[in-house]
């Protein structure tokens, strides 16, 4: 079966997952995470992303990216995936593939869905029982968009950047959207996006972009199942 094309359009924001190979660990320390963090710091300003939300969790790293070319996203991922392999290679003694294949990712609907999407990056240590709130996590970007903490990785969306006046503000603003669980639809749809490469936005939305790209992005609409035919004696 022919793999889903990658969309990646500049000014789109985009939700990125990359997993470890069979969901093994590809972080094994804390200065994994750390060398990991500054080699993206890099990674996104040569090739021009802007990262708004991040956690790195024990196998596998979740992202929020606008990327400011159509080619910058594939070009970063690729850049820090290679020189992480080979580091962790060196390090633990090993050889071969760390990721599960290439990266996954899903354009965003900034106004309907960024803020969700950036709280669904920041909850997953919590969703995976590691700690009770996201401010407790380390390797994550709620220290930058809920406590305002600058951090070089970090570029503030514009729609995070609305909340307030001041970055304190927007920061406290952005720590209230975590007194309620997300939807439960809308974290469907945040799943549903990322792993299928589909539109997260509204059908307005998704349709803009089936229309610039060429590719499907909404789910086909199943049809009503195949009538069963009589046995025949």
């Amino acid at each position: 079966m022919a793999r889903q094309p990658r969309i990646c359009l500049a000014g789109i924001p985009q939700h990125v997952i990359q997993r470890g190979n069979n969901r093994q660990a590809c972080f094994a320390s804390e200065e994994d995470f750390a060398v990991y963090a500054n080699w993206l710091t890099g990674a996104s300003s040569k090739h021009g992303v802007a990262i708004h939300a991040w956690v790195f969790m024990t196998n596998h790293v979740h992202l929020l990216a606008t990327p400011t070319t159509n080619d910058g996203l594939s070009r970063m991922m690729q850049s820090i995936g290679r020189r992480y392999v080979r580091y962790f290679n060196h390090v633990y003694r090993r050889s071969g593939t760390l990721w599960e294949g290439r990266f996954k990712s899903c354009v965003i609907d900034a106004e309907d869905y960024l803020l969700t999407c950036q709280c669904y990056i920041e909850l997953n240590p919590v969703r995976a029982g590691m700690v009770e709130h996201p401010a407790d996590y380390r390797w994550s970007s709620y220290a930058s968009n809920g406590l305002a903490r600058p951090a070089g990785l970090w570029t503030p969306h514009e729609l995070w950047q609305r909340l307030g006046e001041t970055n304190q503000d927007c920061a406290e603003y952005y720590r209230q959207l975590f007194r309620s669980p997300i939807d439960l639809a809308k974290l469907t749809m945040v799943r549903e996006a990322i792993n299928k490469g589909l539109a997260l936005g509204n059908d307005r939305f998704s349709q803009q972009i089936e229309q610039r790209t060429g590719c499907r992005v909404i789910p086909r609409k199943r049809g009503p199942k195949p009538k069963q035919r009589e046995p025949r004696d």
